[in-house]
């Protein structure tokens, strides 16, 4: 039997890095042993953590020069640890996912001459990819016309498409228009570090889409300290809803929903492309380097969304609202837009793209 080649993929921090470090992982077991480095932050995005290699990292992007040099130490250390474990174990390849905590695997591949490849799903690049981007061989990218990628570096870009999990390509979505007698579907999907913009301001919409006699069923994803207060507004109104955590699957809501409302994280997007439901993107407004807003405005050229700041929720997300809710056509034209994207092969390319690689060192 032959042996299988060893890759090692470093993730953490937040699920925009680690839901694709897991897709990635998913795809490439078949053919190769997996080791997943992770930072204590990403843990609770993987079913089963027995088998990831935990690191203790931080950032030295702080205010604080005292958690700057706390940081700098784990840096440090994370990248001795790193070390020692890679020069056991002997990986054909490192994957650095992005993110600070993919950092300190990479920086320590490097220094043992072990290939790096990186991967961005963002539209702009990262600080840890811009750091690791001069020592790695080879750089994916979600889509074209990353920000950040010097010229210099064009000869290691590969465009991959998104990393997405297997079953958001076996959802079937209906592509029927919507009879405008019938409610309008509304996944509400906040992300953790959203819950309160989305639960306080959001909610707010949506009873005032309620007063003007708008039909709205809502899915909507909250913190669970937020759940009472929301429904008993909810209730208040008479208004059809189900609120749901952060733990539950999106893809149960995916199939029932017409439209989302969402940040512009990478991943959260691509997903919803995929499975054709157009979404109102409220871009984070304190994301690094502002790459939510980059993320949507480039969905909202290709006609798949529409792009909406948070300072502007009142009163245009209602206006948005009471348009899509009367003139239901609109949404049918965004889906069949969608149309145009997909990333099921996208893995399966990664997966080719590696083994050409290691035939090539071989």
């Amino acid at each position: 039997m032959t042996k299988k080649s060893k890759i090692v993929i470093a993730t953490g921090g937040t699920g925009g890095h680690v839901f694709p470090a897991s897709s990635l992982s998913d795809c490439l077991k078949k053919n190769f042993e997996i080791k997943i480095f992770s930072d204590k932050r990403g843990l609770r995005y993987f079913k089963n953590t027995e088998d990831i290699k935990l690191i203790n990292t931080g950032t030295i992007f702080q205010k604080n020069l005292f958690k700057v040099i706390l940081n700098l130490n784990k840096i440090i250390f994370s990248t001795i640890y790193s070390f020692f474990y890679l020069k056991k174990t002997r990986p054909e390849i490192v994957f650095g996912m992005g993110g600070y905590s993919s950092f300190p695997v990479c920086v320590a591949s490097y220094l043992l001459k072990i290939p790096i490849i990186i991967y961005e799903n963002n539209l702009v690049l990262g600080k840890a990819n811009r750091a690791l981007l001069p020592l790695a061989k080879k750089i994916l990218v979600s889509t074209e016309n990353v920000f950040g990628i010097e010229k210099k570096y064009k000869d290691k870009i590969f465009v991959s498409g998104y990393f997405l999990r297997k079953e958001i390509f076996e959802l079937e979505k209906s592509h029927k228009k919507k009879d405008n007698n019938k409610e309008l579907s509304v996944l509400i999907m906040g992300g953790s570090q959203s819950a309160k913009v989305f639960g306080e301001k959001i909610t707010k919409v949506i009873v005032q889409c309620y007063k003007k006699k708008i039909k709205l069923k809502i899915y909507q994803q909250c913190l669970d300290k937020q759940r009472k207060e929301i429904e008993e507004i909810y209730d208040k109104h008479k208004i059809s809803f189900k609120l749901f955590s952060f733990s539950e699957k999106l893809s149960d809501y995916y199939q029932i929903s017409d439209l989302a409302i969402t940040r512009s994280g990478a991943s959260s997007i691509a997903e919803l492309i995929n499975v054709r439901i157009p979404f109102i993107a409220i871009p984070l407004p304190s994301s690094a380097d502002d790459h939510q807003f980059k993320n949507a405005m480039n969905f909202k050229k290709k006609g798949y969304c529409f792009l909406l700041e948070e300072k502007f929720i009142f009163p245009k997300l209602f206006e948005i609202l009471e348009d899509l809710n009367n003139n239901r056509e609109k949404l049918f034209l965004l889906k069949s837009k969608m149309n145009e994207h997909s990333d099921k092969d996208s893995l399966s390319n990664v997966s080719k793209f590696i083994e050409k690689l290691l035939n090539e060192k071989n």
